[in-house]
């Protein structure tokens, strides 16, 4: 992931809380070429109505602060469809899923100020499909091209439901389904909703099995918090209302200072924080040399927390977000939270 977009608390807000469009399947297209099997497919997407008469071959991947999407095309299996690819992160809960962004083609393009691609560039490239964090990514006035500039080239375009209103925005309240949807949304578009339903179901099971164990405990009051990205004071990056919650439910836990805003990020003081009731400490590793002593020395400065007493932390990375692997951070919440189940 890169985090270097239009303010950086925007481009928090467009990873973390990205949720997906519902997919839509559509009568037969009126066109003069044969369609393929399963096809057309049809999908509303930010108000807009978009047709695929065959799975697309030539994708660009654009940054926006996000890894969800270059990981659920890498989940369902069709990565080789992608020509140009800017996001990344450096750090998953997946084994080999850095490696695999890494391998991925980048197009060779020059990025904007913004880590991401300028509209000359995008064009270049030929899409026959874009997919964006936030519908912001298709702004003209931030130097994008815009969803009718690459619909003229052939190019459907795809965003978040969630992300589809005002740069920075946030709609309703993201839940683990959203990746879900992102997931069904993507397998219908490329033909392989068997897949993407494979993983649900994969997924909801595993979740479902870390439940069972937990659902009869106490619930653990979990701080989830990304060291040195603080977008204000010393604790501005201590996650509010985010997809972490839903994720930190379905492990037994509740976030600790998800009543203190609405917002993504709660802006606390000191003195908040040192008052809390915090049993587990989650730190979220973003481009960290060592999130361990990180998470180590914010167990020091606060020892009358249960969690410094118990040495009870959990350091997770892109399983935290939005995207195909929210089950691994429910697994991984579950257990320092309740070890004693597991």
């Amino acid at each position: 992931m890169n985090l270097k977009r239009f303010p950086l608390a925007a481009a928090v807000a467009a990873l973390l809380l990205t949720t997906a469009c519902t997919a839509d399947r559509s009568e037969a297209d009126q066109s003069n070429d044969p369609p393929k099997a399963g096809y057309p497919v049809t999908i509303i997407n930010c108000g807009k109505e978009y047709t695929y008469k065959q799975a697309p071959s030539r994708v660009v991947v654009m940054n926006g602060g996000s890894v969800a999407e270059v990981s659920a095309l890498l989940e369902l299996g069709v990565a080789d469809r992608i020509v140009a690819n800017a996001q990344s992160y450096g750090a998953s809960e997946v084994d080999g899923r850095v490696d695999a962004i890494k391998k991925l083609p980048t197009g060779n393009i020059k990025l904007n100020d913004m880590s991401d691609i300028p509209r000359e560039a995008m064009i270049g490239l030929t899409p026959d499909f874009v997919i964006s964090t936030y519908d912001g990514g298709f702004r003209a006035e931030a130097g994008f091209a815009t969803r009718d500039d690459l619909a003229a080239v052939g190019a459907n375009t795809y965003a978040p439901k969630s992300s589809c209103g005002e740069v920075g925005t946030v709609s309703g309240t993201p839940t683990v389904e959203d990746s879900y949807a992102l997931l069904r949304d993507l397998g219908a578009i490329f033909g392989v909703s068997e897949r993407a339903e494979k993983i649900i179901a994969d997924s909801k099971a595993q979740i479902a099995a870390v439940g069972a164990k937990t659902a009869n405990l106490p619930k653990q009051k979990v701080m989830l918090i990304i060291p040195g990205m603080a977008m204000g004071g010393e604790f501005s990056s201590v996650g509010g209302n985010g997809i972490w919650n839903d994720i930190m439910a379905k492990a037994g836990a509740v976030n600790a200072f998800e009543g203190a805003t609405d917002q993504m990020f709660a802006n606390l003081s000191r003195e908040q924080v040192a008052k809390a009731d915090v049993d587990v400490l989650l730190v979220v590793n973003y481009m960290s040399k060592d999130p361990d002593a990180d998470a180590k020395k914010l167990l020091a400065q606060f020892p009358q927390w249960d969690a410094a007493k118990n040495n009870r932390y959990v350091v997770l990375s892109d399983s935290i977000y939005l995207g195909p692997s929210n089950h691994l951070a429910v697994s991984k919440i579950a257990q320092a939270a309740h070890p004693e189940a597991f």
